[in-house]
């Protein structure tokens, strides 16, 4: 038999073990490590709790609570045009002329009104003579008809002894003539008299109507010139334009020019933009600053707020509302219509709240979420309940406690670039942030979306 060959295999010493396991170890040390510096390096923010405030910024003008109108005045009869007016802002007296209109238009409509006036009085001077020559006319052929008819009546030939009968026929024809020339006559003179009556008062119409537009030029001219009803500082009126009144100006009766402003108390009427004013309601406090006098601040409170708004330019798309604050006290160098402020309203204020950035709110399966790093370092995915929320902070009601980290950025994808999802690591809201590929009950891969 072949001997069978016995090969022994000599097991390795631990030296040749050492190299992979040491290996192993340094690699498993490597990937902790890089896992938490990576989390370590996230950028990070601190809850803090405070005072939240939510403000918005306007600007405006001052402008008195109480004002006497200076208006064109209502009887005046179509448009005027403005050949002077007063400086904007200039003191004035009572009785003080403060504007004067061009009394050409009204001149010439006198005249032509005077000159039509004259022309209808004549026109009716006129029907009335030819009405009464015509009637006259009419009255002798009614005479002349009626005596044909009593002549017919008298002499008319019916005895057929004495007279053919043709003769008779012929008289009873000429009676029937005469019979009907008087009543002609007489429905002729009825018509032309009813016929002269109505043109008299087309006439008469003419000359009541030159007489309106006469008292109406006369009483333009009398309005030509608007003086100030007391003592006080003008102030001119923008139209629905924008603009202040200016000489060559087209107005019309009742419009107001200017305004004199009862100085004793003042309001601000700012404009807010559509966009900011969601919250907004009378009877919110506020800050107006006049730009002449920019490091003092004076108290009010938001009095009235337009329901719909409106551009403040014309051709302008941007929407405002107007507001009106309410000023409690000012100096009274400062009480001057016109002058330009800036209003800061506060539209709401919490205080003591827990405050968070809303870069560090994403929105993760229907639920608010934010990333709250615990004792060991790590960063877990923890649900919270926001409250208001202002530019670039939110209030936390619950999920959260003061002195907690919390993450900026998905710890899943911290190395996600700004461009990616519209953010930084400063603060501001951006698009969504996608975590890494999970099965979830059989679906597709998780999506984390940063609240907006």
């Amino acid at each position: 038999m072949r001997a069978m060959r016995t090969t022994r295999t000599m097991p390795r010493s631990p030296r040749q073990h050492a190299p992979r396991g040491l290996a192993w170890l340094w690699l498993m040390f490597a990937l902790t490590a890089c896992s938490s510096r990576d989390e370590v390096s996230l950028p990070t923010a601190v809850v803090q709790r405070g005072d939240f405030e939510r403000a918005v910024y306007a600007e405006g003008n001052l402008r008195a609570v109480q004002a006497t109108i200076v208006a064109v005045p209502p009887g005046t009869d179509g448009p005027m045009r403005i050949a002077w007016l007063a400086a904007d802002g200039s003191p004035v007296r009572a009785g003080e002329v403060v504007a004067r209109f061009d009394p050409s238009e009204f001149e010439k409509n006198l005249e032509d009104s005077e000159t039509d006036l004259a022309t209808a009085r004549a026109k009716r001077s006129k029907a009335e003579a030819e009405g009464g020559a015509a009637l006259s006319n009419l009255d002798l052929d009614a005479e002349v008809a009626r005596r044909q008819l009593e002549a017919a009546d008298r002499y008319g030939k019916r005895d057929e002894q004495l007279f053919s009968r043709h003769e008779i026929i012929e008289s009873e024809l000429d009676r029937d003539l005469a019979q009907a020339r008087v009543a002609k006559a007489a429905k002729a003179r009825g018509e032309r008299r009813a016929l002269g009556s109505s043109e008299i008062e087309l006439l008469a119409i003419d000359e009541r109507k030159a007489a309106i537009q006469i008292a109406r030029s006369r009483a333009g001219l009398a309005a030509i010139e608007v003086r100030a009803p007391h003592d006080g500082l003008l102030s001119l009126v923008r139209d629905f334009r924008g603009e202040l009144p200016k000489v060559g100006d087209t107005v019309w009766g009742s419009q107001a020019l200017a305004e004199i402003p009862d100085l004793s108390a003042m309001e601000a009427e700012v404009f807010v933009l559509e966009a900011d004013a969601v919250g907004l309601a009378p009877g919110k406090p506020a800050e107006v600053t006049i730009e002449s006098r920019p490091e003092v601040q004076y108290p009010s409170r938001l009095a009235r707020l337009d329901s719909i708004a409106k551009p403040r330019l014309r051709g302008s798309p941007v929407q405002y509302f107007a507001a009106t604050l309410s000023l409690a006290d000012t100096p009274p160098e400062v009480r001057k219509p016109g002058t330009r402020v800036k209003a800061r309203i506060v539209v709401e204020r919490r205080p003591k709240s827990l405050l968070v950035p809303r870069q560090a709110l994403f929105e993760h399966e229907g639920k608010i979420v934010v990333y709250r790093r615990d004792a060991s370092g790590r960063f877990a995915a923890v649900a919270v309940q926001t409250g208001p929320q202002g530019p670039g902070i939110a209030t936390v009601t619950s999920g959260l406690q003061a002195g907690d980290v919390v993450a900026l950025v998905d710890p899943a994808r911290p190395n996600r670039s700004s461009a990616a999802d519209g953010s930084s690591a400063e603060g501001g809201s951006g698009g969504s942030v996608a975590a890494p590929r999970g099965r979830r009950g059989g679906g597709g891969p998780i999506v984390i979306r940063r609240v907006r």
